[in-house]
């Protein structure tokens, strides 16, 4: 994953001879992660926990782009199930260099409400499990000598408010994820292992399609930002690509917004 000096755009955003771990692949941002990588040439390895979508969605990606793509089917909760998975499911996949920590819940509810299982539940899924795959794909990024890329999905509610939704255990959580994103590059950066994080803003997903369902909701989402809309498929592909690519050899530790200027203002 070193610095790419005077190429194209083509090798600059390539690729091609990576392995690509996503996480919360078998639907909703997950996919279009997985997709994005894809297209750019990398194998994938995806995880989640319904084995019959992940094994859809390889096929998909095999059929659209031609990818090598293996499944894993596994709750990223279970410490010791990970921990023991780690070494095959790294072994199977030929190694990884990129990992996408995007498996997330979003519990909504007054604050009162999410204490303790939202907020333990919140906490184990969108930081804890982040953290751990970190550590264990840091450690076989180390090994390999060429160091990697971790991208975290947070959350604009991970440096901002919500004022629509009450989101005390996801904010938290995000929060968390922002900032451990922020330590991890710190420390990690003599490994050669860049670590940034995309904080989107609302976009349509399976975690969000009860809200969205609702056109009053959806109304107010989009005056949330100065571009007055939800985000589209496709618009957070981009910043995937460019954390995951050698074009950003120079970049860590950064929180990329893809918001529609929500947090500006």
């Amino acid at each position: 994953m070193s610095t790419v000096e005077a190429e194209s755009p083509a090798e600059l955003f390539s690729l091609a001879g990576r392995v690509a771990l996503v996480t919360g692949a078998s639907s909703g941002l997950g996919t279009e992660f997985a997709d994005a990588l894809a297209s750019a040439g990398a194998s994938l390895l995806l995880v989640a926990r319904r084995k019959q979508q992940l094994d859809e969605q390889a096929e998909q990606l095999r059929q659209r782009w031609g990818a090598t793509v293996t499944t894993h089917a596994l709750d990223i909760t279970e410490r010791e199930a990970v921990a023991a998975a780690w070494p095959e499911l790294s072994a199977e996949a030929g190694g990884v260099d990129i990992l996408v920590n995007n498996a997330g819940i979003s519990v909504t509810g007054r604050a009162e409400t999410q204490w303790p299982g939202a907020w333990d539940d919140s906490l184990a899924v969108n930081l804890t499990a982040a953290f751990q795959l970190s550590l264990l794909a840091a450690e076989g990024m180390r090994a390999s000598g060429r160091g990697g890329r971790i991208i975290n999905v947070s959350s604009i509610f991970g440096s901002l408010g919500s004022s629509l939704f009450r989101l005390a255990a996801y904010s938290a959580s995000k929060g968390g994820l922002t900032n451990l994103t922020r330590q991890l590059a710190v420390e990690w950066a003599g490994d050669g292992i860049t670590v940034n994080a995309i904080a989107p803003a609302w976009f349509p997903s399976e975690m969000t399609g009860g809200s969205t369902a609702k056109e009053s909701v959806v109304d107010r989402m989009s005056r949330g930002c100065p571009m007055n809309r939800m985000g589209r498929a496709g618009e957070l592909r981009t910043a995937c690509l460019f954390l995951a690519s050698p074009a950003s050899s120079y970049v860590t530790g950064s929180v990329i917004p893809v918001d529609g200027g929500y947090a500006a203002w």
